[in-house]
């Protein structure tokens, strides 16, 4: 769930402080903050950013992130 989710991403966060590291990601929402994203397409590097940058060049990262982004809004706010 997403309160869980924020929890996890937080505690993540502060024990990758000032730390170099690696994630690989499917939910993008845990590498928001990311200094950089790389995006790999068939083991080839398509897009490499920050997050708020590939998302203003609406490309592949952005085409996940909303396709991701709906998905939750949909589960979390079902149709009444």
């Amino acid at each position: 769930d997403t309160r869980t989710e924020r929890l996890i991403q937080k505690a993540f966060d502060q024990l990758l402080e000032g730390r170099t590291s690696f994630v690989i990601a499917h939910r993008l929402s845990t590498i928001r903050n990311a200094d950089m994203i790389l995006v790999l397409q068939a083991g080839r590097i398509i897009e490499r950013s920050k997050h708020d940058e590939l998302l203003a060049k609406k490309g592949f990262y952005y085409d996940l992130y909303m396709s991701q982004f709906k998905k939750q809004e949909e589960v979390e706010s079902p149709p009444l």
